[in-house]
């Protein structure tokens, strides 16, 4: 890792307590001393500008504050975030120990170049784990929708055709090769269809 950004949002009307954690340690100083060239940002657009020329992130704010950074900085580069951990930050952070706040890292001040350096690359290690389970997690979620909508169309077909739940997957399975279409694509199709017949005969019913 060569490149670092520090997201550091700059607070207007700051209280006493948030210019002392702005007054204290820097990581930006931390990196440079060891070798690291710093990239800064105090906005979600200007981190967006900078983040396709960085190695990785720091967070330099209150762990309240990392979860909206996160979704903001969700559609860039992804790089690995580290926070900031200064006493300042710590005290402003106890409310937020039990969140599930996702980072891959830390940073405190005082630490050496060799433990930066590690630092760094354990993060890069926990963020590509990250993504890979963030990934993984995405396919599993779209096929359990993918079965969902397959075993509606089953039903659909079972009930009305008076088809076993083989036969009626058999069906499906037929008019999507037939269709040269996705197996799912076909059951979300019956599906609606079915759904559609169902509402327009519903309101027939109710009318005088």
């Amino acid at each position: 890792m060569r490149a670092i950004v520090v997201i550091a949002p700059r607070e207007r009307g700051a209280e006493p307590a948030v210019r002392a954690a702005e007054a204290g340690p820097k990581p930006e100083a931390l990196l440079r001393d060891c070798g690291y060239a710093v990239l800064r940002a105090a906005t979600a657009q200007q981190a967006e500008t900078v983040l396709p020329e960085a190695d990785a992130a720091v967070l330099h704010m209150p762990l309240p504050e990392v979860m909206s950074w996160r979704g903001a900085l969700a559609g860039g580069r992804p790089v690995p975030l580290l926070w900031w951990c200064s006493a300042e930050a710590m005290g402003r952070s106890a409310t937020a120990c039990e969140d599930d706040v996702r980072l891959d890292g830390l940073l405190v001040p005082g630490m050496s170049a060799g433990e930066v350096h590690w630092a760094l690359q354990l993060a890069g290690k926990a963020c590509m784990e990250r993504r890979q389970w963030e990934e993984e997690r995405k396919r599993l979620m779209a096929r359990l929708e993918e079965r969902k909508w397959i075993d509606m169309a089953k039903g659909i077909l079972a009930e009305t055709r008076g088809l076993s739940e083989a036969e009626a997957y058999e069906l499906l399975r037929s008019q999507a090769m037939e269709e040269r279409r996705r197996m799912v694509d076909v059951a979300t199709s019956i599906v609606k269809v079915y759904q559609l017949l169902q509402d327009n005969t519903k309101k027939g019913a109710r009318r005088p």
